[in-house]
């Protein structure tokens, strides 16, 4: 009697074993075999972290095996089981491959396919097919799209974290309460003592220094010294937590009236501010979007209050940026003066903290936000909704969508909701910073959202103009690596033109992105279809670099790009790209660490070992 022998991988997660009834039934191409009961005596089976394995007989060869149902059932009270993969030993030897990767919740049933990928137009019999679409018809019904606010990218329709499909919800050591995490931050900066002066004026710029007494590293204690100089000002828009801001000045806008006059003494060439400009030495940062963005009004005894500044910046002899004009809201006159490194000590100091200010801001909701979590979460729906797990697709993305739809509920229930932390501390709270991303939706193209294009749309991709911009620098290293490792994998399964546009489920992906995630806002520019290779290895790229690198360098981060513990690929050609992937990403850390050494001022947010894969945090 042919015998096949089952080995199945229980998770590592916390509560991820089980001691429900595992039922399996192996589908040949032939027949399937009787559905059986995957018990040991005497043994615990299904333990946290375990690989077991069980004999399975049959009458009758059963031909290729394509599919595995696995069922469980309740022994005692409902035990949730999370199963990492099954491996099938045929008769003569052969092991196929079944990824799962997923919870078995209540009484559930789960059919695997083997973990060959393969695209929609290749797959030839009525039982793949079948399979293909029972699985896309359960996520269309599982992951529905929902408007949080009016004029937002589309999200999850969640209300609560605990509402989300298990396989998507934090795993229990992951999912710690928000609000919990942002206490126990707020303890270990001691800022619970100084809590009152968020909800009142500051007195003393000592003040700053207090809160940041514990924390103890080279560079903090390096920008403690000097956060108040232009230098280290200038500095953090190249390579700061929001360095998309700065823009190279090719004429002054008639908002901001500076004039040689103001900034002559500012000048080291004995140039002009004309030639200056000319020469390629003058930047702005303009935070026209937060104008008209109504401050947080939540607490009657509290106001607050936001500023729309723009910033001229200066490249000085020695390569440095410094700040020469400032002007805090966008209308020129009499009650809206331009601030000036001559001024008085606190005047000029006080300017580039509103500056500052409003930088936080926007960095926050816009760049934070909006164009890393936001974007991120309706790749990932759409993802789920129009890609099978056996699409390569699915396969490329899924490591870089891990919880993602998990923080962003998360935030929506604990952190921008109406009485939220954002209401608390911000001063945008109270609706501002919904009012800040809708009006950030407006500008937010398709292209902006590629990293070179970006660049080079704020005139800062010359090396020589900026050498002291390692976020580019680093960014161009890490999009390319990035964009040659999913050139790679596309390549392997799509082998021409046509297979791209052949390939119903990719272009319903595209499709449902632009139509239902970005609800077809005619300013977006999203394409709605892909033609050929090229534009879905670059549209690939974006999720993937917006979801790890883009999102590490304005947050910082956990997993680390390039690391796919979860075995969803299992053909070599694949594995030998992602090896590939792995070394150049090497490189480019090794690069970065010698560039580096010696600086006082060290950069190594798009460090690929400080780059998650995922929008997680």
């Amino acid at each position: 009697m042919p015998a096949y022998t089952v080995t199945v991988a229980t998770g590592y997660q916390w509560f991820a074993g089980t001691d429900d009834y595992i039922y399996i039934t192996l589908v040949g191409t032939e027949q399937c075999s009787e559905r059986t009961l995957l018990d040991k005596p005497l043994y615990n089976d299904f333990e946290r972290g375990a690989v077991d394995s069980y004999d399975i007989r049959v009458g009758e060869d059963l031909g290729d095996i394509v599919l595995v149902k696995i069922e469980k059932k309740k022994y005692w009270v409902l035990d949730d089981w999370y199963c990492r993969y099954i491996t099938v030993k045929t008769p003569s030897g052969d092991y196929v491959e079944f990824p799962c990767f997923r919870w078995l919740v209540n009484d559930k049933e789960v059919v695997l396919r083997d973990g060959q990928a393969h695209l929609p137009q290749d797959d030839k019999s009525s039982l793949v097919k079948q399979h293909r679409q029972k699985e896309l018809d359960f996520r269309r019904k599982t992951y529905r799209w929902k408007e949080w606010q009016p004029g937002f990218p589309m999200s999850i329709d969640a209300n609560r974290h605990k509402d989300l499909p298990r396989d998507i919800q934090f795993d229990s050591e992951k999912g710690v309460d928000f609000v919990l995490n942002y206490t126990k931050a707020i303890e270990n900066l001691f800022v619970n003592q100084f809590m009152h002066m968020f909800q009142s004026s500051w007195s003393d710029f000592g003040d700053f220094e207090k809160i940041f007494v514990r924390i103890k590293n080279t560079i903090s204690e390096y920008v403690m010294q000097h956060w108040k100089e232009d230098f280290m000002f200038g500095y953090q828009f190249l390579n700061g937590c929001n360095p998309v801001m700065i823009q190279k000045c090719t004429k002054l806008p008639d908002k901001f009236p500076v004039t040689n006059e103001m900034v002559s003494v500012s000048l080291e060439r004995e140039l002009s501010l004309e030639e200056e400009i000319e020469a390629g030495n003058i930047f702005i940062a303009d935070y026209e979007m937060l104008d008209g963005i109504s401050p947080n009004s939540t607490d009657p005894c509290t106001l607050q209050y936001l500023a729309a500044p723009i910033c001229l910046l200066y490249k000085n002899d020695q390569n440095k940026i410094l700040p020469i004009a400032i002007q805090l809201a966008q209308t020129p006159g009499e009650d809206n003066p331009i601030f000036l490194p001559t001024d008085s000590q606190y005047d000029w100091l006080l300017a580039k903290i509103w500056v500052r200010s409003s930088d936080f801001h926007f960095h926050q909701t816009v760049t934070h936000l909006l164009r890393t979590h936001l974007i991120t979460e309706v790749f990932a729906i759409a993802m789920f909704r129009q890609l099978p797990a056996v699409h390569p697709v699915y396969k490329l993305l899924i490591p870089h969508i891990r919880f993602t739809i998990a923080i962003n509920t998360k935030a929506r229930e604990q952190l921008i909701c109406e009485c939220g932390i954002f209401d608390k501390a911000n001063a945008t709270g109270g609706g501002g910073h919904v009012q800040l991303v809708q009006k950030a939706m407006k500008s937010l193209t398709f292209r902006s959202l590629c990293f070179p294009d970006m660049i080079k749309a704020r005139g800062v991709d010359s090396k020589e103009e900026l050498p002291t911009y390692f976020y580019r620098d680093d960014g161009y290293m890490v999009w390319e690596a990035t964009k040659s490792f999913v050139s790679d994998v596309v390549c392997i399964y799509y082998t021409g033109d046509e297979k791209v546009q052949e390939d119903e489920e990719i272009q319903a992906f595209i499709k449902d992105v632009c139509s239902f995630g970005m609800q077809d806002f005619d300013h977006c520019e999203f394409p709605k279809s892909v033609k050929s290779r090229e534009d879905l290895i670059e549209y690939l790229t974006v999720i993937v670099f917006t979801a790890s690198a883009q999102h590490a360098a304005v947050n910082f981060g956990q997993l680390y790009l390039g690391m796919y513990p979860d075995e969803h690929f299992i053909e070599k050609p694949v594995k030998v790209a992602m090896e590939k992937f792995r070394k150049e990403l090497a490189g480019i850390t090794s690069l970065i660490k010698t560039r580096n050494e010696g600086k006082k001022l060290p950069y190594y947010n798009m460090s690929p070992d400080k780059i998650p894969n995922s929008v997680a945090v």
